[in-house]
């Protein structure tokens, strides 16, 4: 199991299930290839989708696993199957081509590679995104070297030490560093309202009826982006389209970067990447955590900006289409404080994220 010294060494990042895992490895992929590492991605079926925008260089592994948290009896019943074959899969991988590291983005897809890589010795890190360790993280968290954290502070296990890094963002995301923003005022206005996946309805539900409350000279000037699931789009472009507003609704932006940089304010679940990705722009936002979201890890990731003054935060409960059209309104008339907020997020940024990560790779490999 020597590593190949006539190569470059390798990385395997092993992430998936939600773009929250995958945004962050792909741009420590970016980083790395970029230092003349080779890069695996191991992930499974489900975390593939989300591998669009890596980059053509990276290698993508799926491998087999799986989760009790979805499906029914059976399914369960063969969830230790399928982790045990992709477990079984990986370390015949890495036997062949013996990684340099092993980073741990969390996500069940990412079970496989991580259990192969502590059972076989190889250096190991995880990257939590969240200001609460996720069940995978957890999982490994005493088998690892270290411990790299997104959001701070992070709830770690007793006797566990995590080092504050920030959540790497994409190479499209970091282009748009800083960039400048227009306030508020007599002119055209843009409002980005995302959810993900797993939190677009109560947006959809409430946002365009927060809307309609607004005075007409604000609605004027309005126009709205706002992704919602493909079965809640046609009623919110109806909605919409019933106000005479203009209004771009899809189930998915490929020009996020582009559309925040533009955005006046952002409406937005409170999702580590989307608020790393809001810092680091640097725009007033409104958040609303998820309140399924089991370890409320997303009240935990917005807690930095709303204390800076750079996010407002409304709870599911809080979340009216009263109490948002007033946020909206405070925000979107009053130029000064919009961008003294843009000014806040953008001081809670960690641009340098990744490469922080890149540099704790490195040094782990230089350990070994």
């Amino acid at each position: 199991m020597d590593i190949d010294m006539t190569q470059p060494p390798l990385l395997v990042l092993a992430a998936g299930g939600t773009g929250g895992h995958m945004f962050p490895a792909q741009a420590v992929a970016e980083v790395m290839l970029a230092r003349g590492w080779r890069v695996v991605l191991s992930t499974d079926a489900r975390g593939a989708r989300y591998t669009g925008g890596f980059p053509s260089d990276v290698v993508i592994e799926q491998v087999s696993s799986a989760t009790f948290a979805k499906g029914g009896l059976m399914s369960k019943i063969l969830v230790p199957i399928r982790i045990a074959l992709g477990i079984t899969t990986a370390r015949r991988k890495m036997r062949r081509d013996r990684p340099n590291v092993v980073v741990g983005f969390g996500g069940y897809p990412a079970i496989p590679a991580m259990g192969a890589a502590t059972s076989l010795g190889v250096p190991c890190m995880l990257h939590e995104q969240n200001g609460v360790l996720g069940r995978v993280n957890q999982l490994f968290a005493p088998r690892v070297n270290q411990i790299a954290c997104g959001t701070w502070p992070t709830e770690l296990p007793h006797g566990l030490t995590g080092h504050h890094v920030g959540n790497p963002v994409r190479a499209e995301i970091l282009a748009r560093h800083a960039a400048g923003y227009i306030e508020p005022g007599d002119h055209p206005m843009s409002l980005l309202v995302i959810g993900g996946s797993q939190g677009a309805r109560i947006l959809s539900d409430v946002v365009p009826a927060a809307i309609a409350l607004l005075p007409k000279s604000l609605l004027n000037n309005l126009r709205i982006a706002q992704q919602a699931r493909e079965e809640d789009r046609a009623r919110v472009q109806a909605a919409y389209d019933d106000m005479g507003l203009r209004a771009d609704v899809r189930s998915f932006f490929d020009d996020i970067p582009e559309r925040m940089s533009e955005a006046q304010l952002v409406i937005s679940r409170s999702g580590a990447s989307s608020v790393a990705d809001i810092s680091v722009i640097g725009r007033p936002s409104i958040f609303v955590p998820l309140a399924a979201a089991i370890r409320d890890e997303q009240t935990a990731n917005a807690r930095e900006l709303v204390a800076a003054g750079g996010a407002r935060l409304l709870t599911e409960d809080a979340f009216t289409p009263e109490a948002l059209a007033a946020e909206i309104q405070d925000i979107l008339t009053n130029g000064p404080q919009a961008h003294s907020m843009a000014e806040a997020a953008l001081r809670c940024a960690k641009p340098e994220a990744a490469n922080t990560l890149a540099d704790m790779i490195e040094a782990l490999a230089g350990e070994t």
